[in-house]
């Protein structure tokens, strides 16, 4: 018996019984497309977050106060240090070769009101340096004025969030808004530049960060944006800011200095574990699809006894009977693991529709890796039906008609 008999005999059976042919087939197709769907999901995360982080650029470091060691977490769970990172210390930063712009930042929640209207909101103070390393881009007015950052001038850029609540449609440019029980002058507007520092830009305040200190009365920073001159002289930037620090710091080594490199591969491998989890989720549908048609099948050789007693009397030996229908179990899992391809594509297209900002397409290896899998949970699972059609006696197989 050649190979298209084995097909047009498998064609044939599964043609015969149209409902149970279309349930095995849904059932593999759910598996398939769980698993192209779920990948993908983990993969457009994965992309989401390296392009936000990405758009930092891969120039950047950034200093917290603090040794992860201590506690053994990840920054910012950092230990108690024996010195805050000050102003002072961001400054001096500025003084090693390697470093082009220091950000430092101060970060706090006050109420912010204006015109007779009152929010909470996110205050950052910060400096000049914090547009071009962030890449901030301003709406209308201007970003915070560079200048001797201890001594900050009463002034702030507002969200836009924050404008529309507090100014209605009108322009908050030169007005005053008072933050807690200080005043600033609005001087700018940001445009949509997204999310920074775990929060909306849209809803933040930037003050100059020797008023935010004063606001929060603290002369402690809650981390420090650095910007390398060139990427390539990171690790020489690290190793500077390291030494300014232990040299400030009494030779304490206190401060966590994270490359955006480190982060963006840290990110990615998280990611790339979660893709793979969420995917063997999906394949546990696979196993289930498997079983499904192995307890079919099982009930099928039951109901085609009198066939196989027929081939067999006709001069079929059992292998041939057991790769028949194990044709038979590898065309329904083809057959559905195409189709759970389809409705998986169809499925990532609609979620991009909806949600047009993240591409949902799943990984290179997510396809195929489901239709292997999905083949060989047929033919696993389909071999205990096999074996068990091909180990028939023909004349009792007969006798059963």
């Amino acid at each position: 018996m050649t190979l298209a008999d084995r097909l047009h005999f498998a064609w044939d059976a599964l043609h015969g019984f149209r409902m149970r042919t279309a349930l095995m087939l849904l059932a593999m197709a759910i598996g398939v497309a769980s698993v192209v769907l779920l990948t993908g999901l983990g993969e457009a995360a994965r992309r989401y977050v390296m392009g936000e982080f990405s758009s930092l650029g891969t120039d950047l470091l950034v200093v917290l106060p603090g040794r992860s060691e201590t506690v053994g977490g990840p920054p910012p769970l950092l230990g108690v240090t024996p010195r805050d990172l000050t102003l002072e210390d961001a400054l001096a930063l500025l003084r090693h070769p390697a470093i082009k712009r220091v950000a430092p930042l101060v970060i706090g929640s006050v109420p912010v009101s204006a015109a007779g209207r009152e929010r909470e909101s996110t205050v950052v103070g910060t400096t000049a340096d914090f547009e071009p390393i962030r890449r901030i881009e301003i709406a209308t007015g201007r970003f915070l004025p560079a200048g001797d950052p201890r001594r900050g001038r009463p002034l702030c850029v507002l969200g836009r969030t924050i404008e529309a609540e507090l100014f209605g449609g009108a322009s908050a440019l030169g007005e005053t808004l008072r933050l807690g029980d200080r005043r600033c002058r609005v001087i700018g507007v940001l445009g949509s530049t997204g999310r920074s520092l775990d929060v909306q830009l849209d809803e933040l305040v930037l003050v100059p960060v020797s008023t935010a200190q004063a606001l929060f009365d603290t002369p402690a920073l809650f981390r420090v944006l650095v910007q390398a001159r060139d990427r390539t002289l990171l690790e020489r930037a690290r190793e500077g800011i390291l030494a300014t620090v232990r040299a400030r710091h009494d030779g304490e080594d206190d401060v966590t200095v994270i490359t955006q490199d480190a982060m963006l591969a840290t990110f990615d491998r998280i990611l790339g574990t979660l893709t793979l989890a969420v995917g063997g989720i999906g394949a546990i549908s696979l196993v289930v699809a498997g079983i499904l048609i192995m307890n079919v099948m099982l009930v099928a050789v039951s109901q085609r006894t009198a066939e196989i007693g027929l081939l067999m009397a006709l001069g079929a030996p059992p292998r041939q009977v057991l790769g028949l229908f194990l044709t038979e179990a590898g065309l329904l899992a083809l057959g559905g693991a195409l189709l759970g391809l389809a409705i998986g594509a169809l499925g990532a297209a609609l979620l991009g529709a909806f949600y047009p900002d993240l591409d949902f397409s799943a990984p290179a290896w997510a396809a195929p890796a489901a239709l292997l899998l999905a083949l060989g949970m047929g033919l696993l699972f389909g071999a205990l039906p096999a074996r068990h059609a091909a180990r028939l006696d023909p004349v009792a197989a007969l006798a059963r008609r």
